[in-house]
């Protein structure tokens, strides 16, 4: 019989194999001397979905604009026109969060997919979750930044620090959230604290060319 470490060993190795694919493209960067328009869709019925987390994923784009000094500029718009699409995805469908390349018009976006059910990252992190709305809360937010990241064109890092950090790499997955989750008294908190690094700053400045 396996002990309680061996479990958890086996919950977090679970749960990496889900994190730790690689997106399926890089995406070139987006033209940011105009907005880009992104459309979130609705998640109701959607395994695990509640009806805040569209607001999550909005706060996810802010965090990004926010990063570029508001260089990069998002605005909504109709799916149909959306160069950066967000989708809630069911536990049957794969990843756990996803970009996918989609052609808009004759012009490349990104399709991103996020499952918000928290059971597949293991019992472990379901039950911490379950307790804890607000670890819950930064998971989905944090997949939402990191597949976003992929959508404007960066690409995985081995810095644990980052949040563009690939857990193929190894790193304490339960951790990686949780010192997310240590900086929030509240939900309202969560605006406020980006969850990326400076490397990703940088990265971000770097690749569409914005200036200090």
């Amino acid at each position: 019989m396996r002990g309680r470490g061996s479990k958890l060993a086996a919950c977090l190795a679970m749960a990496a194999g889900v994190l730790a694919a690689a997106p399926r493209a890089v995406l070139q960067p987006f033209d940011i001397s105009i907005a880009i328009p992104y459309f979130i869709g609705e998640g109701r019925g959607k395994t695990g979905f509640r009806a805040t987390d569209g607001e999550l994923a909005r706060w996810a784009l802010e965090a990004w604009q926010r990063t570029s000094g508001n260089a990069i500029r998002f605005e909504s718009a109709p799916e149909s026109s959306a160069l950066v699409r967000l989708y809630w995805a069911e536990p049957t469908d794969g990843q756990y969060g996803e970009m996918q390349p989609v052609l808009v018009g004759g012009r490349v976006g990104a399709a991103v997919y996020i499952r918000p059910d928290m059971t597949s990252l293991g019992p472990d992190i379901a039950r911490r979750a379950a307790r804890d709305p607000l670890f819950r809360e930064s998971i989905v937010y944090l997949t939402c930044v990191h597949e976003l990241g992929h959508a404007l064109g960066l690409s995985h890092t081995r810095d644990y620090a980052d949040i563009m950090y690939y857990f193929g790499y190894g790193g304490d997955i339960p951790n990686y959230f949780g010192r997310y989750r240590a900086e929030l008294r509240s939900r309202a908190d969560i605006p406020k604290v980006s969850g990326l690094s400076s490397a990703d700053a940088m990265r971000l400045k770097a690749l569409y060319r914005i200036g200090p």
